[in-house]
């Protein structure tokens, strides 16, 4: 049987650490066999290292916002990214940050919106830390961190030494990277962005068109810009808030499908975008069309699609995370039962697959 997640508390007390339900937004997850939170670079780079020369498995942890580790918790050592600093080379048309990974991105966001920095607005509201953003190259509303990304600074585990990788380098495509592609080499230190001044941006989102009023292409506001996606997130509950389980959750669980131009499954009313390689499809669109909606849950299971937002499998109180996998499973069955399309997951799957 599987352990319920209120057992974690427990665990956490009579081990004097955290557990995984404890540190991540979904709330699921066992306990690490031993975890050291690294507040310096120095740390972070002597606790790997000292990992690695003894071969003990390692598992870098940041916000812990797009992790879905299992009930049976990590058989190694959970190195928490907790480190800080923010350094800034401001010019007349644009500014430089050199940003350490344990830094909370949207911190980062509200401080480039405070100054009128543009390249980052529609990223408001996205949880986690600094380090995580270029290996997952997070993106929303039509911006990616690939587009302000000058350089990643990263250690690399297979020589020892610290590699600062320039953008082209860096292998960014649709939620993915160098970092990404290789989990086992890389640990991100420190990302730096070059940002633009004047405090305007564009609306490249057609969902962030509307609620600003303006086009598509249209330029707004950077204000206007993180104020009118922090709204469109909070009501698909993809701004964190304890007291709402439909924010229990890491976010967009599966990525938008890339597809060739002639797939004859896809329906032409699927919302569709330009891609590499052809079409990218909208994942919450095919969900729903496979009779999976809002809200739906496995009998006797506390893991349920968010009632607000179909890419979000949640957690609502007491889930484990075979229960989420469970679920995961299930959607995925239903779009390819459907669509012949096989939706994969934007979370690391750490001890679990689907």
């Amino acid at each position: 049987m599987r352990p319920h997640a209120s057992v974690w508390a427990e665990v956490a007390s009579a081990t004097g650490r955290p557990t995984l339900a404890q540190r991540t937004t979904l709330r699921v997850g066992g306990a690490a066999q031993d975890w050291v939170t690294a507040t310096t670079e120095a740390e972070l780079v002597d606790a790997v290292a000292r990992a690695d020369s003894r071969r003990t498995p390692v598992l870098l942890l940041g916000g812990g916002s797009n992790l879905l580790v299992s009930d049976e918790g990590f058989p190694g050592i959970v190195v928490e990214v907790a480190t800080r600093g923010v350094v800034l080379d401001e010019e007349p048309d644009q500014v430089d940050l050199r940003i350490a990974a344990g830094e909370p991105w949207d911190d980062v966001v509200a401080l480039a919106v405070r100054r009128g920095w543009s390249g980052v607005e529609a990223l408001s509201g996205i949880p986690g830390r600094v380090g995580a953003t270029p290996v997952q190259n997070v993106g929303a509303y039509g911006q990616e961190i690939a587009s302000v990304v000058r350089e990643v600074r990263a250690l690399d585990r297979t020589t020892g030494r610290i590699a600062t990788m320039a953008a082209p380098e860096c292998g960014f495509g649709y939620r993915t990277s160098r970092f990404k592609a290789q989990p086992d080499r890389w640990v991100v230190l420190e990302v730096g962005l070059r940002l633009g001044v004047g405090g305007l941006g564009i609306a490249r989102y057609g969902q962030l068109a509307d609620a600003l009023g303006v086009q598509v292409g249209d330029v707004a506001g950077v204000h206007a810009i993180r104020d009118a996606v922090l709204g469109l997130r909070r009501g698909k509950a993809m701004v964190l808030d304890d007291a709402d389980h439909d924010t229990w959750s890491a976010g967009s669980f599966f990525t938008n499908p890339v597809v060739d131009d002639g797939a004859e499954q896809v329906p032409v009313s699927c919302p569709r975008y330009p891609a590499a390689g052809g079409v990218k499809l909208s994942a919450a669109w095919l969900i729903e069309h496979s009779g999976v909606g809002r809200g739906f849950r496995l009998p006797g299971s506390q893991a349920a699609i968010s009632t607000r937002h179909t890419l979000a499998l949640t957690n609502r109180g007491g889930a484990t995370a075979a229960q989420v996998v469970e679920l995961a499973r299930a959607v995925q069955q239903a779009v390819a039962d459907r669509f012949a399309i096989v939706l994969e997951p934007e979370p690391r799957l750490v001890g679990v697959s689907l």
